[in-house]
């Protein structure tokens, strides 16, 4: 394929990590990872580092995204400042050590444990699963070990961390709609510090193709920054007037089909 084709793919794909994250309200990186490691098939890149470019680039697109979710959560004041910034503490301290953990897994261990994560989800998803709040937020220091934890996971699977973070903040009393809205701040810095320490890890690597920044594969950050944005606001507009829990099931569904591609593989 050529990389004009390629990069048309990369549109589509934004386009469609735009359209679930506004639809089911999680990140596009749950969608970005897994697509981005078959398409980097067509571009000749090893199977080693597929999904090691993957999870970097996915972080990088999660910057630009989430900035104009951001403004959106905190226009509805569902933003709670005061527990982002202990969490971000954690979150850059987390987000670094869980790039150089990725860095040290081989591609198919790497791609293994994305698969067992993308399976996770879409139980939770299928069954509801949501954790009830059962304690109050913690401390500063309790605040900011969560976030380490969430940093470190969410630098893994190249998310955005909203998947762990929206369960923890309601587990602690915070209300859903603040829990959404400071998850969502929180993509931020999760992914400027595992973007950046994606960079790092994957400096000079031999095996990068073409147009890379360590570990982040610009043509598919391009191609899915310039969709993405805009289909996120279609896919919220859908969530409106579509069933929502049956949507939620059909995509649990094909998450599950993609977490036991990578585990059989």
């Amino acid at each position: 394929m050529t990389l004009f084709g390629v990069f048309i793919l990369y549109l589509l794909l934004g386009a469609l990590a735009g359209t679930m994250a506004g639809l089911f309200g999680i990140g596009g990186g749950l969608v970005i990872v897994p697509v981005l490691i078959f398409s980097f098939g067509f571009v000749g890149v090893s199977p080693e580092i597929a999904a090691h470019l993957a999870i970097g680039t996915s972080l990088a697109t999660i910057v630009f995204t989430s900035i104009s979710s951001i403004r959106t959560h905190h226009q509805h004041q569902a933003v709670r400042w005061e527990l982002f910034r202990p969490l971000t503490v954690g979150i850059v301290g987390g987000a670094v050590v869980g790039a150089w953990t990725a860095s040290l897994l081989s591609g198919p261990a790497l791609e293994t444990i994305i698969g067992a994560f993308a399976i996770l989800v879409a139980l939770k998803m299928i069954l509801e699963v949501n954790p009830k709040p059962g304690r109050d937020v913690p401390g500063t220091t309790g605040l900011g070990v969560a976030g380490g934890f969430i940093g470190w996971a969410s630098a893994i699977f190249g998310i955005g961390g909203g998947t762990i973070s929206v369960p923890y903040l309601t587990w602690c009393n915070v209300k859903m709609q603040q829990a959404v809205g400071t998850s969502a701040a929180l993509g931020l810095p999760i992914a400027l510090a595992g973007a950046t320490a994606n960079i790092w890890t994957g400096w000079g690597h031999p095996g990068l193709p073409e147009m890379s920044l360590g570990f982040i594969y610009m043509p598919a950050l391009i191609g899915i920054v310039v969709t993405s944005v805009f289909f996120a606001r279609i896919g919220a507009k859908l969530a409106h007037k579509l069933d929502g829990r049956l949507l939620k099931r059909i995509f649990a569904i094909v998450l599950i089909i993609v977490g036991l591609r990578f585990l059989l593989s």
